[in-house]
């Protein structure tokens, strides 16, 4: 009788991680990673992966899914849909949010998206609490427990009617998740300045989805990007600024952190790959490009990829938010609604690697080592995942994404496993795809096939982390030491 050593062998793939490129054998036992090296001892079962490339499997740290939105609409994705999407891109974290709308609890929120992830996530999965409504009881009783049992993260928004944190309250957001040890996440445009330019342009009749690209004018990203780095150096809270969408913003980014602060941001493939004249089509089918904040101009895609190069931004997310092109979603308001109507986002979830590969390791944008870190290891550190996610490494959970670089793939929306139905990049021709993915050491995709029951995904607690951390460092205002001993933190 064969005695096995391990339970899955990968064997003679290139290995890559946030730093090396490496060819070895990769050795699973159980859910884990158990070895990586040459001539591994057998394994129950291998996987041929000889011109391949094993890479850990992608951390999609912004996705919307089977999200109530303020305007009363469902997104198009179940938990199932969206992570099996997600898996067939090579994606096997993702970090979607729990959303409270004004008048709900967030115990109560969270325990309804629970109950849905429970029932549908193919992969691992975290949350992060969205507050829209922060009473006493949410931010001193609830934010308190719900960060004690592994929810690390808040999200806030800036803008949107049903949704905005105005300035003083968004101090005490800051606050309790200083003192919580959370990372805060926000939304971060000028409300008031959208708001006017909305205003505007429809007494004026420009209703076009291509206006609603206008109507977020770039000064409302770095705005609020002053104004809120602001507030969180007040509080010394480090933050996460979701999808950079400008030149402008990026450059309030690297000025921020070149302070100091602990800044972080991301920016995503729309606003990498799209531009704002991709909403330019006849009818209202601009609409199915239409997200917040909108693809700006080509030069702002230059100026995100050096930021990206840079490390001013630090992780590309999906910011996948499907909505259909018919009356349960684009449409919801009728055939020709103004672009104040149509609801914002795009789907994302399965094409965010392919296309980051593609740009950054076919075409050599970036290279290989830096698609990791951006996709897979950086998140996972930030969220305070890592060591158990975002890397191939001994003891890591075996997440695994095996690509064909080599393989050629047109984009379509037929391909697509999401319920948006269509994708924003269809037509786009792309070199490098994930044949094989792996899951805590299952098998989940293969060769164009699922393998994997819903709500087998599992729920990640966690803390802020490291990320999460203040810097100690107190802006005099708040230093009893220069402000005549007043104790404010």
């Amino acid at each position: 009788m064969t005695e096995f050593t391990y339970d899955l062998v990968i064997r003679g793939g290139r290995v890559a991680t946030a730093s090396d490129v490496f060819e070895a054998d990769v050795a699973i036992f159980g859910e884990t990673i158990a070895a990586i090296g040459h001539r591994l001892a057998g394994g129950r079962r291998e996987i041929d992966a000889r011109g391949k490339l094993v890479l850990p499997g992608g951390v999609d740290s912004h996705a919307h899914i089977e999200q109530l939105s303020a305007a009363g609409i469902v997104n198009a994705d179940t938990f199932e849909s969206a992570t099996v999407s997600a898996a067939f891109g090579g994606t096997t974290t993702v970090i979607p949010f729990a959303a409270q709308h004004v008048g709900m609890k967030l115990p109560q929120v969270l325990e309804e998206y629970h109950a849905l992830a429970r029932k549908g996530a193919v992969i691992d999965y975290a949350f992060h609490m969205i507050i829209a409504d922060p009473t006493r009881e949410t931010l001193e009783t609830d934010l308190p427990r719900l960060i004690k049992q592994g929810h690390g993260s808040i999200k806030i928004f800036m803008t949107y009617d049903r949704l905005k944190i105005e300035d003083e309250p968004l101090l005490d957001i800051l606050l309790a998740a200083r003192e919580g040890g959370a990372m805060l996440c926000a939304h971060a445009e000028n409300h008031g300045i959208i708001s006017w330019m909305v205003k505007r342009l429809l007494a004026r009749g420009y209703t076009d989805p291509k206006y609603h690209a206008i109507s977020h004018a770039r000064v409302s990203e770095a705005e609020a990007f002053n104004r809120l780095i602001g507030m969180a150096a007040l509080i010394d809270q480090p933050i996460m600024i979701f999808h950079v969408s400008t030149a402008e913003g990026a450059r309030v980014i690297r000025d921020a952190r070149g302070r100091g602060l602990k800044v972080f941001a991301e920016t995503c493939p729309q606003y990498l790959f799209l531009t704002a004249d991709d909403l330019d089509r006849p009818g209202v089918e601009g609409a199915k490009w239409m997200c917040s904040p909108p693809p700006r101009r080509a030069a702002d895609q230059e100026a995100l990829w050096q930021a990206l190069a840079l490390g001013d931004l630090q992780t590309v997310s999906s910011d996948h938010a499907p909505y259909r092109f018919d009356e349960t979603g684009k449409l919801r308001a009728g055939p020709n609604p103004n672009f104040k109507q149509i609801a914002n986002g795009l789907p994302g979830l399965e094409v965010r690697l392919p296309l980051l590969f593609d740009a950054m390791v076919s075409q050599g944008r970036l290279g290989l080592e830096k698609f990791v870190e951006l996709t897979a290891t950086a998140p996972a550190k930030i969220y305070n995942l890592h060591p158990r996610k975002g890397s191939i490494a001994f003891g890591a959970d075996a997440d695994i994404g095996i690509w064909d670089p080599q393989l050629e793939v047109t984009l379509s929306d037929a391909m697509m496993h999401d319920l948006a139905g269509y994708t924003p990049f269809a037509g786009r021709k792309l070199r490098g795809w994930p044949v094989t993915v792996l899951s805590r050491g299952r098998v989940i995709v293969s060769d164009g096939k699922r393998s994997v029951e819903a709500g087998s995904g599992r729920f990640l607690a966690r803390s802020g982390g490291d990320a999460a951390k203040p810097t100690g460092r107190l802006v005099p205002d708040m230093d009893p030491e220069l402000n005549f001993g007043a104790r404010l933190l």
